[in-house]
């Protein structure tokens, strides 16, 4: 129960293993639905086809025999608009709410008309008796057709996929690291947009946000706000030092390593580390984000770089990546051209500052190697 007359309807998903075909999700993920109950009833989104049954069964209890009068539809992706289908079949006098890109975007997903629809547009309203829907556009936040929907009464924020997080609600995890995964994965690439999106937040009196992913927020809304302040401006949130690695036969892992414990003598704030091979590309593309200052160290490969390394370089640059300081390691025993590519792909994105103090190896880390690690260690903690 959200409030009163508010109540969740949304389901757990344990089983699936990829999040979007791509994204590990270890605790599974929510799919977040609401029904509000007033003179006039309406269901805010549905959830994956996959959980439908379930779905279905939560919505029928809420609604006690009665049949809902509206189907809010704030985000046509599969994951909350695949059961709009099964939805219609047991409720067929549900009217659609959405605004005109939603019924073009729902016509790719259902081969079938959707006659009985209500479009709304910025600034449109929608009472259900006491309780008053304003309707927000939120366009690229982070699908074209996406859109807010205030209830005025209830002070309820239902932002679709914004404020979402990875992860069942069953399951006991910090909100901001499994929040900030998702971010910048899913969202990252549209800081302007969500920019937006906040400026017209901050104009209501929220005092609930319901997303379509992950716990419903009621305290402290400054803190989720502030995080999304941060993450959608990309500045760095905390302070510290990401270093990601890819090495061929191991001696680019041992030199990050040792910059690592370098720049931990040195009483760096924090240091972070991931082998790209083998850690969660999600993981650390949002700890890129995460911290302002990142080392890229890198085997050469094919006169160029490790397939890993330029693989998640394209990552970042998917996500706009910028604003951030970076340092480079290369190694190559006969002809180093990890740094050079790296630089190329890096040249592509928005305020990067690449350090002069860049390493390169040849083969084994020796003791000239490590002396320039020193040096790095030093320039990055200025």
């Amino acid at each position: 129960m959200i409030t009163d007359d508010i109540l969740y309807l949304g389901v757990n998903d344990r089983e699936i293993d990829l999040f979007e075909g791509q994204y590990v999700v270890p605790n599974g993920i929510s799919y977040n639905s609401y029904v509000i109950l007033d003179d006039k009833i309406a269901v805010m989104d549905t959830v994956d086809e996959r959980k439908k049954e379930d779905y279905l069964a939560n919505l029928e209890k809420a609604l006690g025999g009665k049949s809902p009068d509206y189907l809010v539809v704030s985000h046509v992706e599969p994951d909350h608009a695949s059961s709009i289908d099964a939805f219609l079949q047991e409720y067929p006098d549900t009217q659609l709410v959405g605004n005109a890109k939603t019924f073009q975007m729902l016509a790719l997903y259902f081969d079938r008309s959707f006659d009985n629809a209500l479009i709304v547009k910025e600034g449109d309203t929608l009472s259900l008796g006491k309780h008053e829907l304003h309707f927000i556009m939120t366009p690229m936040v982070h699908w074209p057709e996406v859109m807010f929907t205030y209830d005025s009464f209830s002070k309820v924020l239902f932002s679709a996929d914004a404020f979402g997080k990875f992860g069942a609600l069953d399951s006991e995890e910090d909100w901001t690291c499994e929040a900030r995964r998702y971010y910048f994965n899913i969202v990252g690439k549209f800081g302007m947009p969500v920019q937006t999106v906040l400026k017209k937040a901050m104009a209501l009196d929220i005092q609930i946000i319901c997303p379509l992913h992950g716990p419903v927020l009621k305290e402290n809304l400054s803190y989720y706000l502030d995080k999304y302040q941060i993450w959608s401006s990309y500045e760095p949130e905390s302070e510290g030092v990401f270093i990601a690695y890819a090495s061929l036969h191991g001696n680019t892992a041992g030199a990050a390593k040792q910059l690592g414990e370098l720049l931990n003598a040195k009483g760096c704030p924090k240091v972070a580390i991931a082998d790209l091979a083998r850690d969660d590309m999600a993981e650390a593309l949002e700890d890129a984000f995460r911290y302002g200052k990142i080392v890229l160290a890198a085997s050469s490969y094919n006169g160029g770089v490790m397939p890993f390394m330029e693989d998640f370089l394209h990552h970042l640059k998917g996500k706009n990546y910028q604003k951030r300081t970076v340092a480079l390691i290369e190694n190559g025993s006969w002809a180093p051209s990890a740094n050079k590519t790296m630089r190329e792909i890096l040249s592509q994105m928005k305020d990067i500052q690449i350090l002069e103090n860049c390493v390169t190896i040849k083969g084994a880390v020796k003791e000239e190697d490590i002396k320039g690690l020193e040096a790095l260690a030093e320039a990055l903690m200025q």
